[in-house]
């Protein structure tokens, strides 16, 4: 009787052992696929620098030589010197897709484009275009708005008005550069003395 309870237990603690390893590798096997989807469905911040701006306007390139491009007005920016903002009419900025496109707005620091806003009508397909090519967007709650960011630039996704959609790109490499300018002009001055 003791050994045929002592099989019995002997039994019992090995298909106990065997369901535990079946759980850890089904858990591992959930683990594995989750990670894998969440890899994804990541930003592809490489298709965003490939792009670098929004059709053939590109960051970082002179204001000149984009067509369609009207002087607005200047004003002296956040690091206090001067930028420039001009809007662009053209055909080729007026739909992405069948969204119509309501305005295109540059702004420039020393002729070069550091931020490009489109504002368009709202519709659902421009977000699920964008995610589509660049990835699952994150969400900046204190801006309330989308964003995806690569190396030199950001873009950003946000609801204006009732019914309209701002993206603004802007350029990371020229905003240093606007930094780096007015910390020179303060050594100069330092220098100066």
């Amino acid at each position: 009787m003791l050994y045929h309870k002592n099989k019995i237990l002997a039994l019992t603690y090995k298909s106990g052992h065997e369901n535990n390893q079946s759980y850890a590798m089904k858990y591992l096997l959930i683990f594995a696929l989750v990670a894998g989807s969440l890899h994804v469905k990541g930003q592809n911040s490489a298709e965003l620098e490939k792009r670098n701006g929004f059709k053939d306007i590109k960051l970082g390139t002179l204001v000149d030589s984009v067509k369609g491009a009207v002087f607005k007005s200047e004003y002296t920016n956040k690091e206090g010197q001067l930028s420039k903002i001009y809007m662009v009419d053209h055909p080729n900025y007026k739909s992405i897709g069948d969204v119509i496109v309501e305005s295109v707005e540059l702004t420039s620091y020393k002729g070069l484009i550091y931020s490009i806003k489109v504002i368009t009508v709202k519709d659902t397909r421009l977000m699920k275009g964008m995610e589509l090519a660049l990835g699952k967007a994150e969400w900046d709650l204190r801006n309330e708005q989308y964003f995806w960011k690569a190396e030199s630039l950001s873009l950003t996704f946000k609801a204006v008005e009732k019914d309209k959609i701002e993206l603004t790109y802007t350029s990371l490499p020229v905003l240093k550069k606007m930094k780096d300018d007015k910390k020179k002009e303060v050594e100069d001055i330092a220098d100066d003395f």
